[in-house]
């Protein structure tokens, strides 16, 4: 499928997400790979990850990039040789870039009805604000994980709980933006946050706002 959407939240920076339709053939033919890209499709159990992992490429080469220009640090981190930032997701049929001057993250998830489950896992002050029985709580939750998972790739630095470090202050879905935190070592590092909703998923991303 063409690119399913293009967002240019300000002149710096811009998110373009992927609806993935196409086969692995067809994805894995339309894209060149680095040996060691290759060598980690090849090695990958889920078709579904495959897929997701070359519509990225594609992505990419809409921005006017290749896999050639990118490369990841020690943490796992995706870089751009041009010093563009860059951050990655993908998630059963979509997947999205976003690439800007500033430090960005982002994620999509799909909104499944047993995330209320796992939610003690990722929110603490944030359950001060969410109502549980609210028709969009599922909405919500999905949103908070997205935005603290961004800004995890964002910050890039392992071993970060997402109930102890992050936190995403209230927020309306209609809105599609927020502020969120990031409190490390006695200090405060402030983002904002954009999200947006389709066809039963979640995106979210973090620019840097200091």
């Amino acid at each position: 499928m063409p690119l399913y959407k293009t967002i240019t939240p300000n002149l710096q920076t811009t998110v373009k997400i992927w609806k993935i339709e196409e086969s692995y053939n067809d994805l894995f033919d339309a894209v060149a790979l680095k040996p060691e890209t290759l060598q980690r499709v090849l090695g990958m159990k889920s078709e579904l990850h495959q897929r997701g992992f070359l519509s990225v490429r594609k992505l990419l080469a809409e921005f006017g990039y290749d896999d050639f220009d990118l490369y990841y640090d020690e943490n796992g981190k995706p870089h751009l040789k041009d010093g563009k930032q860059i951050s990655i997701t993908h998630s059963f049929i979509f997947s999205a870039v976003i690439i800007s001057d500033s430090i960005v993250g982002i994620d999509i998830e799909k909104q499944r009805e047993k995330i209320p489950v796992i939610a003690h896992k990722f929110i603490d002050y944030e359950f001060d604000y969410l109502k549980k029985d609210a028709t969009d709580y599922i909405r919500k939750l999905t949103t908070i994980w997205c935005v603290k998972e961004s800004l995890y790739k964002l910050f890039a630095t392992p071993g970060l709980s997402f109930k102890d470090y992050f936190l995403v202050i209230p927020f309306e879905l209609k809105d599609q933006e927020t502020k969120a935190w990031i409190d490390y070592k006695d200090k405060k590092h402030p983002y904002n946050i954009h999200f947006l909703e389709f066809e039963g998923f979640t995106c979210a991303y973090a620019v840097d706002s200091e």
